[in-house]
């Protein structure tokens, strides 16, 4: 295993100060964000991106990757992390066009993994959701295969407010749905135990079904805040009572979680997903919660 961050908390640094500070403080890959260098998205640590993916040539990604090679960093993957099943067809076409280009890119840096999400139209049933990515993504799916790319989903439900609550943005979040995603020829999984822990999903049993198709996994964790779980109830979801934190500051049972990808024989990248409001406000802030967050998994990662 090889232990990194994902870039995205660094909008306003170039992606060789990220690698500097990053090999200087021990990481030893990174999760490059590939949002559009243009009119990206406004939520919360979305929208960097770190690498024109749209217009890259097969001579500046390979100058990027020797650059990164020569500081001693692999790239785990790079990331984009739309809504392919949004409601709104000409949003579907933009993303669905940008993450081809990810996925271009990818192929010329040489790199096998891009972490995405399915998507989700919060007012189509779970079933209609699904049938439109039937629609989509086999497509998009066989697209990366032909260019030796494995598209790899996040376990994420993506509900952050009581506007999104009960369908959300991703129908990736269970195992129900895994077992179908995962019929696609090529696939694998980005997962991230935090999003299991509100779930009330068995994180141990998560890992053992389904660890053999794990192609990159996030470190974040979670903590539920018992008070606000007191006043506002199971129903209230969003973040008022889930919240995000640094490993080591939530509920997430990192042993037991390394222990399992262990024996389900994962060997790959792990990479801290910061979302934490405690460590944000400035970048010495965003850097602390990263070193908090390294020396809490270190012991895990050789």
């Amino acid at each position: 295993m090889k232990l990194g961050l994902l870039t995205a908390p660094f909008p306003d640094r170039d992606l060789l100060e990220v690698a500097d500070w990053a090999v200087s403080v021990g990481f030893e890959c990174l999760e490059i964000a590939c949002w559009p260098s243009q009119g990206g998205e406004a939520r919360r640590y979305a929208g960097t991106s770190h690498i024109d993916v749209a217009n890259l040539s097969d001579i500046q990604a390979g100058e990027i990757m020797a650059a990164l090679r020569e500081r001693g960093l692999i790239v785990s993957g790079l990331g984009y992390y739309p809504n392919p099943l949004h409601a709104d067809a000409v949003h579907r076409e933009r993303v669905i066009g940008h993450l081809r280009h990810v996925i271009e890119a990818a192929a010329r840096m040489q790199v096998l993994v891009v972490n995405t999400f399915v998507g989700g139209d919060q007012a189509l049933s779970l079933e209609e959701n699904w049938t439109r990515a039937e629609a989509i993504f086999p497509d998009i799916v066989g697209y990366a295969r032909a260019h030796g790319v494995t598209l790899a989903f996040e376990n994420c439900p993506m509900i952050f407010s009581h506007d999104e609550w009960p369908g959300g943005h991703n129908i990736a979040y269970s195992p129900k749905i895994w077992r179908r995603i995962l019929e696609w020829e090529g696939v694998g999984m980005n997962y991230d135990p935090s999003h299991l822990v509100w779930q009330m999903i068995d994180q141990g049993r998560f890992i053992r079904e389904f660890g053999s198709c794990m192609a990159h996994v996030h470190a974040k964790d979670l903590q539920i805040d018992r008070d606000g779980l007191y006043e506002n109830g199971i129903m209230s979801l969003g973040m008022g009572w889930q919240v995000p934190r640094m490993p080591g500051l939530g509920e997430v049972d990192w042993p037991m979680t390394f222990r399992e990808l262990t024996r389900a024989g994962y060997d790959g990248p792990v990479v801290i997903e910061h979302e934490d409001r405690r460590y944000e406000g400035t970048e010495e802030n965003v850097q602390r919660g990263f070193l908090l967050a390294r020396d809490v998994l270190r012991p895990y990662v050789k």
